[in-house]
């Protein structure tokens, strides 16, 4: 049964989190939890699969009301944030597929219709990823961390006088800059490799840039790995140290997560309800 919203916000939308099998723990271990807005999750079934769903106001989550919460940085905020933390609450029952950001459906019957739609192909998707995690792979260049090239100090600069100094001066940092973005972009080509025989499955994303860039530095490399969850330890551990002695240069790992990066989210996410 679809939960009631706040009637001036327009009519329930179905929100859909994640997809999971039934027969698990997730069947029951998050009913009740608040999600977006502070609407209890529950769940729709459809044959062997289960959908983890809460209750959304259609004036935020129609197509107009999307667009405007995509628009506000603060509100985005807040929404991927229930988003994901809900989605990683359900892993930690049962093997989910985290579906897309705002994957809306205007009621339940629409929601179990999609399952039974892709069944099979959701089937597949989780028997793949059963018992794997994401682990996340970024690399970062930073010229400023970087050793920079000697003989430019005072001594120096009194030397060469003030105009001749500022031209070594520029020169050495843009040396330094090639020299740092050179070096991270070897860093990055050797992760592979050293990978290859722990990971399952590779995705390369954007680099993340401006406000999503929050680490010192420009991020280059900004992978996923599908590993099995019993050996993220030995995942990490091959990649340890490998900028240690590079200067200018940081290799980041994150997770482990639900594996957001290797489940197809169903096609009508996105902010558009059917």
């Amino acid at each position: 049964m679809t939960a009631e919203v706040d009637p001036a916000a327009g009519p329930a939308m179905s929100y859909v989190y994640a997809v999971s099998r039934t027969g698990t723990p997730l069947e029951s271990a998050l009913t009740g939890r608040p999600g977006l807005e502070g609407s209890p999750l529950r769940t729709v079934r459809s044959g062997e699969l289960l959908a983890l769903v809460s209750s959304v106001p259609s004036a935020l989550y129609g197509t107009e009301g999307v667009t405007a919460q995509m628009e506000d940085l603060d509100r985005l905020e807040v929404l991927a944030r229930t988003h994901h933390a809900v989605v990683e609450a359900a892993y930690e029952h049962a093997t989910v597929l985290p579906m897309r950001l705002v994957t809306v459906y205007l009621d339940d019957g629409r929601v179990r219709g999609m399952l039974a739609e892709r069944e099979a192909e959701f089937s597949a998707l989780l028997s793949r990823l059963e018992g794997h995690v994401e682990l996340g792979v970024k690399v970062y260049a930073d010229p400023r961390e970087a050793v920079t090239v000697s003989g430019l100090g005072p001594e120096a600069d009194a030397a060469a006088g003030p105009g001749r100094a500022y031209l070594q001066k520029r020169r050495a940092q843009q040396q330094n800059h090639r020299t740092t973005y050179r070096s991270a972009g070897t860093v990055a080509a050797g992760i592979p490799a050293r990978v290859a025989n722990l990971a399952r499955a590779h995705v390369a994303h954007r680099p993340q840039l401006g406000d999503l860039a929050r680490a010192a530095g420009e991020n280059i490399v900004n992978d996923a790995y599908l590993v099995d969850g019993t050996q993220a330890e030995a995942f990490r551990a091959a990649l340890s140290g490998l900028a240690d002695e590079v200067p200018g240069v940081r290799v980041e790992i994150t997770g482990p997560w639900a594996p957001y990066s290797f489940a197809t989210p169903p096609s009508a996410g996105g902010g558009e309800p059917r």
